[in-house]
């Protein structure tokens, strides 16, 4: 069994600059890549979903993984419970 050092996750950290988060995102696309391509998946269908993905995210005009506050409220099926009194 090995044992991993792990910093404490309510560590205060600085914002990132906007070149920061470009970078990030660029990794995190170059990953997914990666990923489809070790998955042995034909150049074409990544980038299609490629294209996907980015058209999402100027959809979004955000990040993926940061949700709009729209987004947080409760789930439609909930309220449709509500509204049938089910």
């Amino acid at each position: 069994m090995a044992l991993a050092a792990v910093g404490d996750p309510r560590e205060f950290r600085d914002p990132v600059s906007a070149e920061e988060l470009e970078q990030f995102e660029t990794d995190v696309l170059a990953g997914f890549v990666l990923a489809r391509t070790s998955a042995g998946l034909a150049d074409g269908t990544i980038r299609g979903d490629v294209g996907h993905l980015e058209q999402m995210r100027a959809w979004f005009g955000r990040p993926l993984w940061a949700p709009a506050p729209l987004m947080l409220g409760p789930r439609p099926s909930a309220s449709v419970r509500q509204d049938r009194a089910i």
